[in-house]
């Protein structure tokens, strides 16, 4: 079957049409001519699984990395930035229903500051597009940058002196799982986790990675297949910081962090710009990511959050920046009273709001709402929901997430 890519999906997949269904066509480009000769069903969706691109887009650009098109981490490398950005502002504006502008990442190469590596009997890498149980071995990922090469090198020399047992993925077996890379932007400080199953890990181990502030060795005793586990032992420093702006951030390997650390200062900003009044309730408030930062500016600050590792995360970070916030465990639907703060900002997981929270937000109505999300589709539905006593002041994206489909959303919400 042979076609002109349309447009792109909300997955980044280019679409063609066959009679009357769509496929979809990773790694293309509107304008492309491609023939399809197989593909398989995904969630109701077909994506091409065998294809060639017979006559390129004149809108293509060079791809950075040596392992586009068979790695699974980006799929817009091949988009000239600026049509990347476009393409997230029309996503967005379509979900939202209001032409919204997405403010472009500083850096769109060695931004992300952190990848989680597989270290299996295939490679060494990340999972090849459309598989679980396949990798691609790679020697540097360009946009974590430098640091992965350095790191990977010193893995391979430790398995190549040591020979421990690599992932088999399919059996789930073997000793070494993934190897963590996490990277203090703007501190320069490294945090390298080996993750493994359960064994004993030669005592040579740290000393292939001299140059890391923190190494860890993290053990997953469950079934899953998850690059995180139960910490084992540590060697360094016990958490790598990062900075946005005047704001200090402790990173531990089972804390989340926003992983584009130079738009993430744009994130926090524009959130402290949206925030009104003085009392604010940062809801989902993780470490303290925006609430640490909107109490050094004066507000004062309650953060509710779920996780309680979290929560003494945050607490830490509190101290070390000498700030006066209020950070405790809890659910989004077990708020008390939101009409005591003058903004609430709520920062949901994929999920979105969760329906009593919405019913206890219109019920209560604070003032204003600030609304962070990174799932438009999710962000849309509440929208809604939320619309029979909130409008939209200002709606703005960031593009936290350069080469890849994804976008963040950042509302503010007025009382009507």
């Amino acid at each position: 079957m042979r076609g002109t890519i349309e447009r792109l999906s909300d997955e980044g997949l280019g679409t063609i049409r066959a009679s009357r269904r769509e496929i979809l066509v990773p790694y293309t480009a509107p304008g492309d001519v491609v023939e399809v000769a197989r593909w398989r069903r995904k969630k109701k969706k077909l994506i091409a699984t065998d294809f060639k691109v017979i006559e390129e887009s004149p809108i293509r650009t060079e791809p950075k990395c040596p392992y586009f098109g068979v790695c699974g981490g980006c799929l817009l490398q091949h988009l000239p930035y600026e049509k990347q950005i476009e393409f997230k502002s029309e996503k967005l504006s379509r979900y939202i229903g209001t032409d919204v502008d997405v403010i472009p990442s500083p850096v769109i190469y060695g931004h992300r500051n952190r990848i989680d590596v597989v270290i299996s009997t295939g490679g060494i890498g990340f999972r090849r597009y459309g598989t679980w149980w396949d990798a691609v071995d790679i020697e540097e990922c360009p946009v974590f940058g430098k640091t992965s090469r350095k790191v990977l090198k010193s893995l391979r020399e430790f398995i190549e002196d040591e020979k421990p047992t690599l992932y088999e993925i399919r059996k789930n077996a073997g000793f070494l799982r993934y190897i963590v890379m996490r990277e203090g932007k703007f501190t320069g400080e490294l945090m390298v986790n080996l993750v493994t199953s359960e064994g004993k890990l030669p005592e040579s181990f740290p000393e292939y990675f001299p140059y890391a502030t923190s190494i860890y060795w993290s053990v997953n005793r469950t079934e899953s297949d998850v690059s995180y586990g139960d910490v084992e032992r540590y060697w360094g420093e016990p958490f790598i910081r990062e900075k946005l702006d005047d704001v200090t951030y402790l990173i531990h390997p089972n804390s989340f962090f926003q992983t584009n650390s130079y738009q993430a200062v744009n994130l926090v900003r524009k959130v402290a710009e949206l925030v009104e009044g003085e009392k604010v309730l940062d809801l989902y408030s993780g470490v303290g990511t925006f609430g640490i930062y909107l109490a050094k500016r004066g507000f004062k600050v309650e953060g509710i959050e779920i996780n309680p590792f979290a929560v003494e995360m945050a607490k830490k970070n509190a101290q070390i920046n000498g700030v006066d916030a209020e950070f405790r465990v809890g659910e989004d639907k077990d708020v008390n009273s939101l009409s005591e703060y003058d903004t609430v900002v709520v920062d949901p997981p994929r999920a979105g709001l969760h329906p009593k929270l919405v019913r206890k937000i219109l019920k209560d109505r604070p003032e204003t709402l600030v609304y962070v999300s990174c799932n438009p589709k999710t962000l849309s539905q509440n929208l809604k929901e939320l619309s029979e006593g909130y409008k939209i002041e200002e709606a703005v994206g960031l593009d936290m997430f350069p080469h890849t489909p994804h976008v963040e959303a950042v509302l503010k919400l007025r009382k009507v």
